[in-house]
């Protein structure tokens, strides 16, 4: 069992664990009990009532944060011809092909999204191992691949605060909202988009309960449990 310091244990008996807090409620006290020097990240923790052994009840998607998390993004973007002229173009930070697939065949992963036009596709298929485990690999149900036409648009989603979330083998999903530093109100609207793409990559095959729970922390802070009710209504709002 995991050993706290004084200063975490402090910040825990803020949070009644046998209550189940609104939204409005676990953030401001998340902001309340951060205690480290640097700007945490604010993170959601789903609890699934689905089995991810069955290729049916599988849960996988993306959710555009109105408020980003608070970090630059790097934007990397395997293209050749015409696309490479709209990626530099819509502010990708690099461009290119061959070039590209042989630095990162070398070892550099100098960015945090990789987006791809399908003509390219067959050529960055040898860095499947390379960017498969980093979740880097551009793929259709993140929506980094596009055509040449819809570069703008996936690059400013990527830019403004896009993230992929994946249902992992113990039915879990973590994804973070923002940093300590921002407003209560723009952690709430991120916090919302989140649980409105959640809902929506619900898969054929759950029944029953589809979210069971949602807690809220902080990177080093203890966990808020959610309100089911009052949270889902939010994406309803």
């Amino acid at each position: 069992m995991t050993k706290h310091g004084k200063k975490y244990q402090e910040a825990a008996k803020l949070v009644d664990q046998d209550r189940l807090y609104s939204p409005q409620e676990a953030v401001e006290l998340a902001k309340k009990a951060s205690f480290t020097k640097f700007d945490e990240t604010v993170e959601l923790h789903f609890r699934l009532g689905v089995d991810p052994r069955h290729a049916d009840q599988q849960v996988r998607g993306v959710a555009t944060l109105p408020n980003g998390l608070g970090k630059q993004v790097m934007v990397l973007v395997f293209t050749q011809g015409e696309g490479e002229r709209i990626a530099r173009g819509a502010g990708a930070d690099y461009v290119g092909a061959d070039e590209l697939i042989k630095q990162i065949e070398g070892g550099w992963l100098g960015f945090d999204v990789a987006i791809a036009t399908p003509d390219i596709m067959p050529k960055i298929g040898k860095l499947g191992k390379i960017l498969g485990r980093r979740g880097l690999m551009p793929n259709p149900k993140s929506g980094t691949i596009a055509n040449p036409d819809d570069l703008p648009r996936v690059i400013s989603e990527v830019r403004q605060g896009r993230v992929e979330f994946k249902l992992d083998k113990t039915a879990l999903i973590h994804l973070p909202i923002g940093k300590v530093s921002f407003p209560a109100d723009k952690l709430l609207q991120n916090l919302s988009s989140v649980v409105e793409a959640i809902l929506s990559a619900k898969p054929s095959g759950s029944k029953g309960e589809f979210i069971r729970s949602i807690s809220l922390a902080t990177s080093m802070g203890p966990g808020i449990r959610l309100d089911l009710k009052t949270t889902l209504s939010l994406s309803a709002g």
